[in-house]
């Protein structure tokens, strides 16, 4: 049997009492919490990271939300050194959701509508653009911002973390995150509407193609985290992807997000008929025969898909497939007889992108 002195006793029945039960138990099936290389805390200032007394640890709890830091990838870069290789750093964000619901049970109609977005206006919008963001760092120092749930778990990853649980307690979405590598710092991550996206182009070249934005912020750095967890659909994407925005779904339902596509069209880099672009992350789920296939040709704005509308991952390739042989065969007849089909699927079945 161990035997704990009376420090390590009421140490122990401090971290309980802050942490209260449901947080203890959520933390304890990953750390142990009577370890002496457990760190819990409750800050959003890098320095307090900076002069904690050990140069690793194998957790750290931060009750602070990372709502709350001036820049918090540089805090998550700052943690990350302050961890063992496969150490946990636990955590939480008050995520869109979380905001609403607290303004919503705070006001009676309509003032919670008016103030919810006032709130977003000045705390989701004006940290994204480029005119506002110093002023409002200037006034906030960076606290009380709106983070959704991709962006956060984005950062995460960016930062060298895998995201490995989550729960809500007390409003707040707490995460565990699992430190697997270095940062990638990211010095160019961008928030604004139009974004560029890496994509496998004609002989494998990386490409970078223009589209709306419909993801939120570091959405791109969840691709494996999304297909861990979650299930393709019907056309080969993700059911109920969080990553998507509201606004976001309406752009894809009606190709609104694909309109700045048209400059890689003039650019050379897709051609107007032709298999989707694909990030790496996709490409790497075909098969070999249809990967060398797909990069003998440019990309195209309008995919075989909207001519066959497959429903799986493997009809998608099966039609991808198809198209690519008889391209190869007679290349303008192809893609007109594709075009027929696309453009009739769109105006005479409703057919929509997801």
């Amino acid at each position: 049997m161990i035997h704990f002195s009376l420090e390590e006793d009421r140490q122990n029945a401090l971290i309980y009492d802050k942490l209260g039960v449901e947080l203890s138990g959520f933390c304890e099936k990953y750390v142990d919490l009577s370890s002496s290389s457990l760190q819990v805390l409750s800050t959003s200032n890098v320095f307090n990271l900076e002069m904690l007394p050990l140069s690793e640890y194998s957790a750290i709890v931060n009750l602070a939300k990372m709502n709350d830091p001036r820049r918090i990838n540089v805090f998550l870069e700052i943690l990350n050194s302050k961890l063992y290789s496969n150490g946990y750093f636990i955590g939480c964000v008050e995520t869109y959701a979380n905001r609403r619901k607290k303004i919503f049970s705070k006001f009676i109609l309509p003032f919670n509508w008016v103030i919810y977005l006032m709130d977003s206006i000045i705390h989701r919008f004006l940290p994204k653009f480029g005119l506002t963001k110093r002023f409002y760092f200037y006034l906030t120092k960076g606290k009380g911002r709106m983070v959704s749930r991709a962006e956060m778990f984005g950062r995460l990853y960016s930062c060298g973390f895998e995201v490995m649980d989550q729960v809500s307690l007390n409003n707040k979405l707490y995460f565990v995150a699992k430190k697997i590598g270095i940062p990638s710092f990211d010095h160019q991550a961008t928030y604004g509407p139009l974004i560029k996206l890496r994509r496998v182009g004609k002989d494998g070249k990386i490409f970078r193609v223009y589209k709306l934005r419909t993801m939120y912020p570091y959405s791109e750095y969840l691709q494996d985290y999304v297909f861990k967890n979650h299930q393709l659909d019907e056309g080969g994407k993700f059911k109920n992807d969080f990553r998507v925005s509201p606004l976001g779904r309406f752009f894809r339902k009606f190709w609104l997000d694909e309109i700045p596509m048209i400059w890689n069209l003039l650019k050379g880099d897709m051609k107007i008929i032709g298999v989707r672009p694909l990030s790496n992350q996709y490409f790497n789920l075909y098969t070999k025969e249809l990967q060398e296939k797909r990069i003998r040709t440019k990309p195209g704005l309008l995919p075989p898909f909207y001519a066959d509308m497959p429903k799986t991952l493997e009809e998608i390739m099966a039609s991808e497939l198809k198209y690519l042989e008889a391209y190869e065969k007679s290349p303008l007849s192809t893609d007109l007889k594709y075009l027929w089909l696309i453009l009739k699927n769109i105006l005479f079945r409703g057919a929509r992108s997801k």
